[in-house]
């Protein structure tokens, strides 16, 4: 069997604290995945490392195993693409530019649809700030938790829905690199990329397959399939090409705390596949309890 296996199941390797779009600190979330019966985890913040000493503290004295990770923003085209970026060097010069680059101009991006939803509403930069954690990912999520504490939505789901969505003239994008640069840098730092929710809206949004082939010889290890957005038709497609290139697989919550109704461990990763990230990543390594 391939890999450390000084680890145990059950394992959720995608969750997320304060120090991106999560509500909770990075031990809080390591406390609410032991709740749940996690015993190996990873924190996966978007484009940040900042909480990775909380919680591996807070993991390993629950007797959890602590793989370190993070959800790197990429695209394709104009489309959105999560990189989940597992056991990588968090000091490898190529990837920290990249996540500097990606989080100056989230402050940008996010100034700017403040500015605008301003016009409107009363919504200032000093509520943003107010929602977001110390060196955290800033990002509309905290805008979202900045209308609902001004009293202007319910929720975070109503501002998805309504301020905070396209068609309402608020939006603007945010750089991300391109996702075979996105899997290059993450090989580069000894890391082990795997595309998060790859298939959330069915074949239509999915990467194409030609795109896939040449990820996976720039080494993409594999795709988070069991994930609660992944449609099954997505999925079974993506099943042919898992098969045809023996890649990895996983299952994950992408929990938020209060942000999203995903729990821990609702989605989990089979040992196997776990040992199998832990033989590959050379950039750092797992940390035991």
């Amino acid at each position: 069997m391939p890999g450390d296996r000084r680890f145990e199941g059950p394992s959720d390797l995608h969750l997320h604290s304060v120090h991106s779009d999560g509500t909770e600190s990075a031990a809080q979330v390591m406390a609410a995945a032991h709740s749940r019966g996690l015993r190996t985890v990873a924190l996966t913040d978007h484009d940040t490392t900042s909480g990775w000493a909380e919680a591996a503290e807070a993991a390993t004295s629950l007797g959890m195993t602590f793989i370190p990770g993070m959800e790197l923003s990429a695209r394709n085209d104009w489309r959105s693409v999560h990189l989940l970026a597992y056991l990588f060097d968090p000091d490898d010069v190529g990837l920290r530019a990249e996540m500097e680059r990606i989080r100056d101009d989230r402050i940008g991006r996010a100034e700017r649809i403040v500015r605008s939803i301003g016009r409107d509403y009363p919504l200032t930069w000093d509520d943003v700030v107010a929602q977001t954690g110390d060196n955290a990912t800033v990002g509309r999520p905290h805008i979202a938790d900045a209308l609902v504490a001004r009293g202007i939505v319910a929720d975070r789901g109503e501002a998805f829905d309504t301020i905070l969505s396209p068609g309402y003239g608020y939006y603007e994008g945010h750089y991300a690199p391109d996702i075979g640069l996105a899997v290059d840098l993450v090989v580069a730092a000894g890391g082990v990329p795997v595309v998060a929710h790859p298939t959330p809206h069915g074949r239509a949004r999915m990467m194409a397959i030609p795109l896939l082939e040449r990820l996976i010889g720039k080494g993409l290890a594999g795709f988070e399939l069991d994930h609660r957005e992944n449609t099954e038709e997505g999925k079974r497609v993506l099943r042919t090409v898992v098969d045809a290139h023996d890649l990895i697989v996983t299952g994950s919550s992408d929990y938020h705390g209060l942000g999203k109704p995903n729990l821990p461990g609702e989605n989990t990763t089979s040992d196997d596949m776990v040992a199998r990230i832990i033989a590959r990543g050379t950039g750092t390594r797992p940390i035991y309890p």
